[in-house]
């Protein structure tokens, strides 16, 4: 597939160092920049950025508002961000978007560890920027002394350990971040449960003015589109509140509305199969009694 030509394909480690003119890293598939430090060049702002390895992104403060969802959230402890592999990000718009630390590390420096198998699961690669970790103070400083211990190993003289050492300090990052991601979809409430209202109010409305019948089953993909937040993080937020992924979720508002429109209409089983968007209505009849214990007319009849 030929790459678009505005966007600027950093390709390794080595080319993303020259670019912001600093020195060659040490290792070419592991660096951590310290954006605090002068560089001589940086990307024109807004420029479309792929990077063809892992990032992750620690900034000690924030400033102002922070989009979060379909809202803002004031937060001015610092926090984290992660990219992965080709995707596509834009660069700030002036020289303070860079403040802060980042450490990028190639796939192939994980790849003949459990952590090359298994980074996949840490869902916030697949964030967006605007659904980042916020940090509260004691978290911060866990993160700057982990951010701390990486720098000293990276600049330590290679041996054979090395290695073995800084994937055992990324994992322990990664599981941290896990942590407090989790402890922000909690501590959160207030924000996560307007995006849960939300999308109660959205499968609703999709019932309610046919959207399921023309267009039909809602798919986490135009649930998240519409709520303004990317599938991964939808779903691992519902999880921590509600114990469903998105899909799950969807499923059983589905079956919710099934079972209203078996109890006080008189439409056939086909009929509320279409109405809720199945192309099928065996495979309806066989969600209802997966999730039931019952077919509809089962349940229907249990009402007479």
């Amino acid at each position: 597939m030929q790459r678009q030509p505005n966007i600027n394909h950093i390709k390794s480690i080595s080319q993303l160092a020259r670019e912001f003119g600093l020195p060659a890293p040490l290792h070419p598939l592991i660096a951590l920049v310290d954006y605090n430090n002068a560089f001589t060049e940086m990307f024109p702002k807004g420029q479309k950025i792929s990077l063809d390895f892992y990032k992750i992104s620690f900034k000690p403060t924030f400033k102002g508002q922070t989009k979060y969802g379909q809202g803002y959230y004031d937060f001015e402890e610092g926090g984290l961000a992660f990219l992965k592999p080709k995707q596509i990000v834009y660069s700030p718009e002036d020289i303070a978007g860079y403040e802060g630390f980042a450490l990028y590390f190639h796939a192939d420096f994980i790849r003949r560890y459990s952590l090359g198998t298994i980074i996949n699961q840490y869902g916030f690669f697949s964030y967006n920027v605007s659904e980042a970790l916020f940090l509260s103070v004691k978290e911060k400083e866990i993160i700057k002394n982990l951010f701390a211990s990486i720098t000293i190993e990276l600049d330590s003289n290679i041996d054979h350990f090395s290695q073995d050492i800084l994937v055992s300090q990324i994992e322990l990052l990664l599981n941290y971040s896990n942590r407090f991601y989790n402890r922000q979809f909690i501590t959160r409430k207030t924000v996560n449960h307007d995006i849960i209202t939300s999308l109660d109010t959205l499968l609703n409305r999709y019932f309610e003015d046919a959207s399921s019948l023309k267009n039909g089953l809602a798919s986490v993909k135009y649930i998240s589109r519409q709520l303004k937040v990317s599938q991964r993080y939808l779903s691992d937020m519902l999880r921590s509140l509600t114990g469903l992924n998105t899909q799950q979720y969807i499923q059983n508002a589905i079956i919710e509305k099934a079972k209203e429109k078996l109890s006080a209409t008189d439409s056939s089983v086909s009929e509320i199969a279409y109405e809720l968007g199945f192309e099928h209505p065996q495979s309806f009849s066989k969600l209802f009694k997966t999730k039931t214990q019952l077919s509809p007319l089962e349940y229907r009849q249990s009402f007479n």
